[in-house]
């Protein structure tokens, strides 16, 4: 609930290459740099970019096995106001979880919009009060591994191998930790804990592009426009009505991909359209920049050549095509749900992690719940028995490295 209330926000507008992406982040990477030299860690960094590493050193006898590393991230989604974020706790008793008034209207989930909470009933739930995002996303993570960092830290006797920490800035704007030094941070496998609902476990991603299509129009006097003024409002709203009507977010899900508008700004003469293009198949997320392509194509026979112009910028890809090999990442972290009394799942993630891009990079990195629900909305939420069994899986997580992979079973 503290590290909630530190506004750290990513800003999806900052100029390109600006890491953080807001100045702001710098206060939570500064945070948890004091908390980790409190808790005894090991080459604590927080560098110029809001990047915070440290090292744990391995328990008795795992001290020559590979470090494992844990990643999470601490910036919030711009989707939502993340400022002056006032958590509480809520004892729900069943029917519709209120988080808070605003404007005299209730901000409210119902079992109908997450069945899960059927199964909450009786828990206490940590909520904002309504006009802001909680955070959960990824302050749940932040502080989830840094509670296991406290436990392995009063009682030395729990075993774990050396464990690399990282928390890195703008994973909500597709920053993906491209500026962590994988060779310096020295872990040869990792977990992000950046999930979902308790037991939730993903090892596979959408493909993910980032698309801009420009409209120049062709502005004259309206009083004499007829045949000539090329409006570039009005061809931007014919492009996105080109766009698949079924294949955008809201009637989307499971494996399916889509194509997500989510900035539309300009004048008569100059519009811009943004999109995230999202699929699961690599062929599959060509075929929808291909798309976009296409009705640039289309539009330009009719409006005029360079009238509509498409730059698609590839963000991360589906990381399930790097674990082979390394299986025992898959099978260690369903163990360690288990361990605690929670049956697994594997997701596909509809979304990225850090992990993605860092196991294209070499570092192998599933994701793991964080145990959050209503991600990027004033409805998000996290109880906090997900919060509590997080942590006991994370310790059973990081015992499981404590021997040779090749020894186990």
């Amino acid at each position: 609930m503290r590290y909630v209330q530190v506004d750290s926000q990513s800003d999806p507008l900052a100029p390109e290459g600006q890491v953080p992406s807001a100045a702001r982040e710098h206060d939570m990477a500064r945070l948890l740099g004091e908390e980790l030299r409190e808790l005894g860690c090991d080459d604590v960094v927080v560098d110029e970019h809001a990047y915070v590493t440290a090292s744990v050193p391995a328990s008795a006898g795992a001290e020559d096995l590979p470090a494992l590393g844990l990643i999470a991230h601490i910036d919030s989604s711009p989707d939502a106001s993340g400022a002056d974020v006032r958590p509480h706790i809520v004892h729900y008793e069943g029917g519709a979880l209120v988080s808070g008034m605003v404007d005299g209207v209730e901000v409210a989930t119902t079992p109908d919009d997450v069945p899960d909470l059927d199964k909450l009933v009786g828990q206490d739930i940590v909520c904002s009060d309504g006009r802001t995002l909680l955070a959960a996303d990824d302050k749940a993570g932040v502080a989830e591994i840094v509670a296991l960092l406290v436990r392995l830290r009063d009682d030395p006797t729990l075993p774990h191998p050396c464990l690399k920490i990282a928390f890195v800035p703008d994973e909500e704007i597709g920053h993906g930790a491209s500026l962590l030094d994988l060779e310096r941070f020295g872990a040869a496998w990792a977990y992000t804990v950046d999930g979902g609902p308790l037991g939730e476990f993903s090892y596979e991603c959408f493909n993910a592009s980032e698309a801009v299509v420009e409209v120049r129009g062709l502005m004259v006097h309206p009083g004499t426009a007829k045949d000539i003024m090329v409006n570039a409002l009005t061809v931007a709203a014919e492009f996105q009505q080109l766009v698949p009507a079924f294949e955008r977010p809201e009637h989307t899900c499971g494996r399916e991909g889509f194509y997500h508008p989510h900035r539309m700004e300009g004048t008569a003469s100059q519009a811009t359209l943004s999109y995230i293009l999202r699929d699961f198949d690599a062929d599959g997320i060509e075929h929808r920049a291909q798309t976009l392509r296409d009705i640039a194509d289309f539009l330009n026979m009719r409006y005029g050549e360079r009238t509509v112009s498409v730059r698609v910028r590839e963000q991360y890809r589906n990381m399930a095509e790097c674990f082979a090999g390394c299986e025992f990442l898959i099978d260690n972290a369903l163990e360690a749900n288990r361990s605690i009394g929670i049956e697994p799942w594997i997701e596909p993630v509809r979304g990225g992690t850090d992990g993605a891009q860092l196991t294209f990079r070499g570092l192998p990195c599933p994701n793991l719940a964080a145990g959050g629900y209503n991600m990027h909305c004033e409805r998000e939420f996290v109880p906090v028995r997900s919060l509590e069994l997080t942590v006991d899986m994370l310790q059973h997580l990081v015992a499981s490295f404590a021997v040779p992979q090749s020894q186990k079973g």
